[in-house]
């Protein structure tokens, strides 16, 4: 709620609207694994995130294996969903095995989440 005397601008931009940045990292973590009920930013498959002027973003990702069944799905679904994103203008996301995908990776809410802690 806006208090009397309280800029609107100011409240709108400083609690409602976050960098781009994190729009990207909240869709990312919207696109699971459907094998494994944890999203991939979690399961520690999202090596890096980079935002380049005019708003092209880029991931660098891994699959849990090689030889993965959603190997099509996951990268497609993650490029979709930044690209939902208003004021996104292009998106690449590429697929790496190096460093091969280890369960270390995982945040401790995966791990958690599937029963490794």
């Amino acid at each position: 709620m806006i208090e009397p005397g309280e800029n609107i601008d100011q409240k709108v931009t400083d609690t409602t609207v976050p960098d781009l940045r994190d729009k990207v990292l909240s869709a990312i973590k919207m696109v699971y694994d459907p094998e494994i009920p944890v999203d991939v930013y979690e399961l520690g498959l999202i090596y890096e995130i980079t935002i380049y002027p005019i708003n092209n973003v880029y991931v660098l990702m891994t699959l849990t294996s090689p030889s993965c069944p959603s190997a099509e799905v996951i990268p497609g679904e993650v490029e979709q969903k930044i690209k939902e994103i208003e004021g996104v203008n292009d998106v690449k996301v590429e697929i790496t095995f190096d460093p091969p995908y280890s369960q270390d990776m995982m945040s401790e809410a995966a791990k958690l989440e599937l029963g490794f802690m």
